[in-house]
């Protein structure tokens, strides 16, 4: 006889129950910003001998012309890789325009940069990027660029990128500094 109101509480307490709402997917807007920007890609200025080398006296002419050229660019930020060589070629941009650094791995494909860019919420904004010779190239093509050119030579340190994406167009500008 005590199971009978148990049970048929239990029925009515179930029965009671609001239904759950289906859920509706909610439709993901385009985001505005995504891919878009004005990116700085310049490999790091000239290193010394070893695998995470300073700038020889080259090298730091070299990262002092680059401040020159890019000092009145209007940079929010700088993504670099952790090495030595690369940190200070934008060091003087970074120091002098007290500019946010942020790292990404050298990897063959770009998607380490993509991935920093996004997390960080940087799209739409002017960014350096100093990458390394066989980088360079693949991380134009994950900006979705065509670059005229399949390689950085070894000796190469002269080249400045310029990215200007919005989602109407993207443009690719190749200077020598």
């Amino acid at each position: 006889m005590r199971i009978m109101p148990i049970l048929l509480s239990l029925l009515l307490f179930i029965a009671c129950q609001p239904k759950q709402p289906v859920r509706q997917p909610i439709p993901v807007a385009e985001d505005t910003t995504f891919l878009t920007g004005t990116f700085y890609i310049v490999r790091h200025a000239e290193e010394c001998p070893g695998p995470d080398s300073v700038l020889t006296a080259a090298g730091n002419a070299r990262a002092g012309a680059l401040y020159r050229l890019l000092k009145d660019s209007g940079l929010n930020k700088i993504y670099t890789t952790p090495y030595k060589r690369a940190v200070a070629t934008a060091d003087s941009l970074r120091i002098q325009l007290h500019l946010d650094t942020c790292f990404y791995q050298a990897d063959t494909s770009g998607e380490s940069f993509i991935y920093q860019v996004t997390r960080h919420e940087d799209w739409g904004k002017r960014i350096l990027v100093v990458g390394h010779a066989h980088t360079i190239i693949p991380l134009l093509r994950s900006l979705k660029v065509s670059p005229a050119r399949d390689s950085i030579r070894d000796m190469e340190y002269d080249k400045l990128f310029i990215v200007r994406k919005t989602k109407a167009e993207t443009t690719l500008k190749e200077i020598s500094f």
